[in-house]
Protein backbone atom coordinates (compact mmCIF):
# COMPACT_ATOMS: atom_id res chain seq x y z
CA UNK A 1 0.00 0.00 0.00
CA UNK A 2 2.65 2.30 0.94
CA UNK A 3 4.61 1.43 -2.03
CA UNK A 4 1.59 2.71 -4.25
CA UNK A 5 1.34 5.61 -2.71
CA UNK A 6 4.77 6.86 -3.74
CA UNK A 7 3.20 7.56 -7.14
CA UNK A 8 0.75 10.34 -5.67
CA UNK A 9 3.62 12.08 -4.10
CA UNK A 10 5.86 11.89 -6.81
CA UNK A 11 3.63 13.73 -9.15
CA UNK A 12 3.77 16.42 -6.90
CA UNK A 13 7.40 16.56 -6.03
CA UNK A 14 8.13 16.77 -10.27
CA UNK A 15 6.14 19.43 -10.39
CA UNK A 16 8.34 21.35 -8.24
CA UNK A 17 11.68 20.17 -9.44
CA UNK A 18 13.93 21.12 -12.29
CA UNK A 19 13.52 20.18 -16.37
CA UNK A 20 17.07 18.31 -16.59
CA UNK A 21 16.35 15.06 -16.78
CA UNK A 22 19.27 12.08 -16.89
CA UNK A 23 18.57 8.67 -16.73
CA UNK A 24 20.33 5.30 -15.74
CA UNK A 25 19.81 2.01 -14.73
CA UNK A 26 21.54 1.00 -11.56
CA UNK A 27 20.91 -2.42 -11.24
CA UNK A 28 20.21 -5.14 -13.68
CA UNK A 29 18.95 -9.13 -13.17
CA UNK A 30 18.14 -11.77 -15.76
CA UNK A 31 16.87 -14.74 -15.23
CA UNK A 32 19.42 -17.67 -15.76
CA UNK A 33 17.12 -19.94 -17.75
CA UNK A 34 15.27 -16.83 -19.47
CA UNK A 35 14.34 -17.79 -22.99
CA UNK A 36 13.90 -14.26 -25.69
CA UNK A 37 10.31 -12.61 -25.81
CA UNK A 38 9.30 -12.61 -30.01
CA UNK A 39 7.73 -9.26 -29.85
CA UNK A 40 5.57 -9.65 -32.90
CA UNK A 41 2.34 -7.87 -32.05
CA UNK A 42 1.89 -10.28 -28.68
CA UNK A 43 -0.02 -8.49 -25.63
CA UNK A 44 2.04 -7.23 -22.93
CA UNK A 45 0.69 -5.32 -20.31
CA UNK A 46 1.66 -1.90 -18.85
CA UNK A 47 1.43 -1.79 -15.13
CA UNK A 48 2.40 1.29 -13.02
CA UNK A 49 1.70 0.80 -9.29
CA UNK A 50 -0.34 3.95 -8.15
CA UNK A 51 -3.57 4.58 -6.13
CA UNK A 52 -4.36 7.37 -7.99
CA UNK A 53 -6.04 6.74 -10.84
CA UNK A 54 -5.18 9.58 -13.13
CA UNK A 55 -1.42 8.65 -12.46
CA UNK A 56 -1.99 5.20 -13.25
CA UNK A 57 -4.56 5.54 -16.42
CA UNK A 58 -1.46 8.23 -17.89
CA UNK A 59 1.23 6.52 -16.87
CA UNK A 60 0.69 2.61 -18.50
CA UNK A 61 -0.68 4.60 -21.52
CA UNK A 62 2.50 5.96 -21.70
CA UNK A 63 4.37 2.47 -21.17
CA UNK A 64 1.71 0.83 -23.54
CA UNK A 65 3.51 3.13 -26.19
CA UNK A 66 6.58 2.71 -25.49
CA UNK A 67 6.19 -1.13 -25.69
CA UNK A 68 4.51 -0.98 -28.47
CA UNK A 69 7.35 1.08 -30.03
CA UNK A 70 9.55 -2.55 -29.29
CA UNK A 71 7.12 -4.40 -31.64
CA UNK A 72 4.43 -5.99 -28.84
CA UNK A 73 1.03 -4.41 -28.70
CA UNK A 74 1.11 -2.51 -25.26
CA UNK A 75 -2.01 -3.03 -23.80
CA UNK A 76 -2.64 -0.67 -20.60
CA UNK A 77 -3.36 -2.82 -17.40
CA UNK A 78 -6.69 -0.76 -16.77
CA UNK A 79 -8.26 -1.78 -19.30
CA UNK A 80 -8.14 -5.51 -18.35
CA UNK A 81 -8.60 -4.92 -14.80
CA UNK A 82 -9.28 -1.44 -13.73
CA UNK A 83 -9.71 -2.24 -9.80
CA UNK A 84 -5.47 -1.57 -8.70
CA UNK A 85 -6.53 -3.37 -5.54
CA UNK A 86 -6.83 -6.85 -7.09
CA UNK A 87 -5.29 -9.81 -6.17
CA UNK A 88 -2.70 -11.32 -8.61
CA UNK A 89 -4.40 -14.42 -9.38
CA UNK A 90 -7.86 -12.28 -10.51
CA UNK A 91 -5.16 -10.10 -12.63
CA UNK A 92 -3.49 -13.00 -13.65
CA UNK A 93 -6.34 -14.51 -14.94
CA UNK A 94 -7.77 -11.76 -16.23
CA UNK A 95 -4.42 -10.69 -18.66
CA UNK A 96 -4.67 -14.41 -19.88
CA UNK A 97 -8.12 -14.32 -20.67
CA UNK A 98 -6.98 -11.05 -22.77
CA UNK A 99 -4.02 -13.23 -24.63
CA UNK A 100 -1.51 -10.87 -22.69
CA UNK A 101 1.68 -13.09 -22.76
CA UNK A 102 4.12 -10.58 -20.07
CA UNK A 103 3.75 -7.81 -17.72
CA UNK A 104 5.89 -5.07 -17.56
CA UNK A 105 5.63 -3.42 -14.13
CA UNK A 106 6.87 -0.17 -12.91
CA UNK A 107 6.56 1.21 -9.17
CA UNK A 108 8.57 3.42 -7.56
CA UNK A 109 11.48 2.66 -4.85
CA UNK A 110 12.64 6.11 -3.51
CA UNK A 111 12.43 9.76 -3.99
CA UNK A 112 15.52 11.57 -2.68
CA UNK A 113 16.73 14.84 -2.20
CA UNK A 114 20.79 16.26 -3.30
CA UNK A 115 22.16 19.53 -2.37
CA UNK A 116 24.69 20.57 -3.81
CA UNK A 117 26.59 23.80 -3.53
CA UNK A 118 29.32 25.79 -5.62
CA UNK A 119 31.53 28.72 -3.78
CA UNK A 120 31.71 31.74 -4.64
CA UNK A 121 33.76 34.32 -6.06
CA UNK A 122 37.27 35.00 -5.15
CA UNK A 123 38.02 38.50 -4.36
CA UNK A 124 41.54 38.45 -4.17
CA UNK A 125 44.22 38.62 -1.37
CA UNK A 126 43.47 40.29 2.35
CA UNK A 127 45.77 42.21 4.99
CA UNK A 128 48.62 42.30 2.56
CA UNK A 129 48.40 38.97 0.93
CA UNK A 130 49.06 36.92 4.20
CA UNK A 131 46.20 36.24 6.16
CA UNK A 132 43.94 34.50 3.46
CA UNK A 133 41.48 35.69 0.86
CA UNK A 134 37.59 36.75 1.62
CA UNK A 135 34.62 34.77 0.02
CA UNK A 136 31.69 36.14 -1.46
CA UNK A 137 28.24 34.26 -0.69
CA UNK A 138 26.35 36.28 -3.09
CA UNK A 139 27.63 34.35 -5.80
CA UNK A 140 27.32 30.82 -4.10
CA UNK A 141 24.88 28.61 -5.61
CA UNK A 142 22.68 26.44 -3.66
CA UNK A 143 21.00 23.32 -5.96
CA UNK A 144 18.33 21.00 -4.89
CA UNK A 145 18.02 18.13 -7.06
CA UNK A 146 15.39 15.39 -6.99
CA UNK A 147 16.43 11.72 -7.50
CA UNK A 148 14.01 9.10 -8.39
CA UNK A 149 14.55 5.33 -8.15
CA UNK A 150 11.94 3.40 -10.03
CA UNK A 151 11.92 -0.70 -10.08
CA UNK A 152 11.10 -1.95 -13.22
CA UNK A 153 10.25 -5.68 -13.30
CA UNK A 154 9.20 -8.18 -16.35
CA UNK A 155 7.04 -11.24 -16.35
CA UNK A 156 6.21 -13.78 -18.28
CA UNK A 157 2.99 -15.28 -18.55
CA UNK A 158 4.29 -17.79 -20.96
CA UNK A 159 7.39 -18.75 -19.01
CA UNK A 160 5.44 -18.22 -15.60
CA UNK A 161 8.18 -16.15 -14.25
CA UNK A 162 9.91 -12.98 -13.43
CA UNK A 163 12.27 -12.85 -16.68
CA UNK A 164 14.58 -9.33 -15.78
CA UNK A 165 14.15 -6.97 -12.79
CA UNK A 166 15.97 -3.59 -12.66
CA UNK A 167 16.08 -0.19 -11.10
CA UNK A 168 16.65 2.83 -12.55
CA UNK A 169 17.66 6.53 -11.46
CA UNK A 170 16.01 9.68 -12.80
CA UNK A 171 17.45 13.32 -11.71
CA UNK A 172 14.53 15.91 -12.38
CA UNK A 173 12.04 14.06 -14.26
CA UNK A 174 9.83 16.83 -16.16
CA UNK A 175 6.98 14.88 -15.57
CA UNK A 176 5.27 11.89 -14.73
CA UNK A 177 5.10 10.77 -18.43
CA UNK A 178 8.90 11.36 -19.17
CA UNK A 179 10.02 9.71 -16.41
CA UNK A 180 7.99 6.46 -17.56
CA UNK A 181 9.05 7.18 -21.14
CA UNK A 182 12.82 7.26 -20.24
CA UNK A 183 12.78 4.48 -17.85
CA UNK A 184 10.84 2.44 -20.36
CA UNK A 185 13.89 3.17 -23.11
CA UNK A 186 16.43 2.60 -21.01
CA UNK A 187 15.39 -1.16 -20.01
CA UNK A 188 14.36 -1.86 -23.44
CA UNK A 189 17.70 -1.34 -24.32
CA UNK A 190 18.84 -3.04 -21.67
CA UNK A 191 16.18 -6.25 -22.49
CA UNK A 192 17.83 -5.93 -26.09
CA UNK A 193 21.71 -6.08 -24.51
CA UNK A 194 20.43 -9.49 -22.52
CA UNK A 195 19.14 -10.66 -25.21
CA UNK A 196 15.46 -10.48 -24.26
CA UNK A 197 14.04 -8.55 -27.18
CA UNK A 198 15.47 -7.62 -30.41
CA UNK A 199 15.58 -4.29 -32.09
Amino acid sequence: MRMLKRWIGLCAVIGLSGCATDTGLVSSWKAPDAAPFLLRGEKVAAVVMASDPTTRLAGEDTLARELSACGANGVPMYTIVFDVYSDEATARAAAEKAGVVALVVLRPLHVDKEISSRSGAYGGPMYGGFWGSPWSMSNTQIRTDTIFIVETLVYSLTQNQLVWGGQSKTKNPASVDGLIANTAAQVADELVRQGLISK
